[in-house]
């Protein structure tokens, strides 16, 4: 049940993305074509306003079509026609004719091309073609992408990160005013199990309510004087004897000693019980939500750009580690659980703002450049670029899938 939930949360991050792109480019004029909930092919769908709504087969995420993401080349023709061409030679006329129109960016003479092509293929009996001439008329309309204003490409891509990144301070903010503001030393929850076992703090006869005021690994004791002794204290144990001293009913009690486990994505040494938090005030909460976005983001930023050093490359996690993590929090309560999706949703926003095509941060970059070149670049250029961004993005999720192999494994 846990795994289900992680996922539904991984794939609603993605769904508000697509939300994002879609929403701000219709608001700026661009018509996107496609809006799903899931990826095609779909369910279901229906048809308004020249706009395709569907419920996709796969349910992960969402899927959005702006028509037009780049300007459409001669070569386009040869390899998008290539099946109705080797049908049909007779085809290969209006091909060129369409391909030269391009050539010296006509694009009016273009559409005029396109329909002639079309016609003829019909005509001709060719196999089915609908579909690339749909898409390439769209990328010679008016709405296409790349001929919208610089400042409309950059609000309909940049949406996508900004939707995550205020879903992250949302959250964010939901847990600090809810549950999790100012920790305190107080035990609010104890955990029935930990990796399948009965939880250490259970066998030790922990109990919601006590105070914990001093903890004992092994023969030496540590004086619990903020909630972070507690945590640092277990966590550095090396899965040593533990016994707890806490305050039950104005009492001392001592309880275990008990050996604590290693659990969760992080694989640290653990009782397995919750710190009760003073929930913080509207305006503190909202707060706390933006310097806790900042910290993460500086965090992220810092282990993406030192990959190719060992202690931030072995931070990197991969899809693995992702539900893992959001698994692991479900466990641990609704809290937990958006605390981590709040996390996961801005580590999105972040990773898709990075310079690289495909992803939307490449888009915004190329799309200054050519407002501040005032011409397009070419397509050449775009590939040669999309190319660089997917061996990175390759690199990254070896790195993060590797991870989280050592990770699973106890390396």
């Amino acid at each position: 049940m846990s795994i289900a939930i992680a996922i539904l949360g991984l794939a609603f991050l993605v769904l508000i993305h697509e939300a994002g792109h879609f929403f701000v480019s219709l608001a700026v004029g661009m018509r996107p074509r496609k809006f799903y909930v899931g990826f095609p092919p779909a369910i279901l769908k229906t048809t308004r306003n020249g706009i395709e709504y569907g419920l996709g087969a796969i349910p992960l995420g969402g899927y959005v079509r702006i028509p037009g993401m780049h300007r459409p080349a001669a070569k386009d023709i040869d390899l998008v026609f290539s099946r109705a061409l080797h049908a049909a030679p007779e085809l290969v006329g209006p091909a060129e004719r369409l391909k030269r129109a391009l050539v010296i960016e006509d694009y009016e003479t273009a559409k005029v091309r396109l329909a002639e092509f079309h016609e003829r293929a019909l005509e001709l009996g060719v196999p089915p073609i609908e579909k690339q001439v749909n898409d390439l008329e769209d990328a010679l309309s008016p709405q296409a992408y790349w001929r919208a204003p610089t400042w409309k490409r950059v609000a309909a891509i940049g949406a996508g990160p900004a939707t995550n990144l205020l879903f992250a301070v949302v959250l964010f903010a939901i847990v600090f005013a809810t549950s999790a503001g100012k920790v305190t030393t107080t035990v609010d929850r104890v955990l029935l199990k930990e990796n399948g076992q009965a939880a250490p703090a259970l066998k030790a006869g922990l109990r919601p309510g006590d105070s914990v005021a001093a903890i004992r690994v092994d023969q030496n004791w540590t004086v619990v004087n903020k909630p972070s002794d507690i945590t640092n204290t277990i966590a550095n144990s090396n899965g040593h004897p533990i016994a707890i001293l806490v305050s039950r009913n104005n009492k001392p009690v001592t309880l275990g000693p008990v050996r604590p486990l290693k659990t969760g994505s992080d694989d640290a040494y653990r009782l397995g019980f919750q710190l009760k938090a003073e929930p913080l005030a509207a305006g503190a909460a909202l707060w706390e939500s933006v310097k806790t976005t900042g910290f993460v983001a500086r965090d992220t930023i810092k282990a993406l750009g030192g990959i190719f050093r060992h202690k931030e490359r072995s931070q990197i996690g991969g899809p693995v580690g992702i539900g893992r993590a959001a698994s692991d929090a479900v466990h641990y309560g609704w809290a937990s659980y958006l605390f981590v999706l709040a996390f996961i949703s801005l580590s999105l926003a972040l990773f898709n703002l990075l310079p690289l095509l495909p992803l939307d941060g490449g888009h915004i970059l190329f799309s200054l450049a050519e407002g501040i070149r005032g011409r397009a670049i070419a397509r050449e250029v775009y590939e040669r670029v999309s190319a660089v961004g997917i061996a990175v993005f390759l690199l990254l999720f070896v790195v993060g899938l590797t991870n989280d192999v050592g990770r699973l494994g106890g390396g």
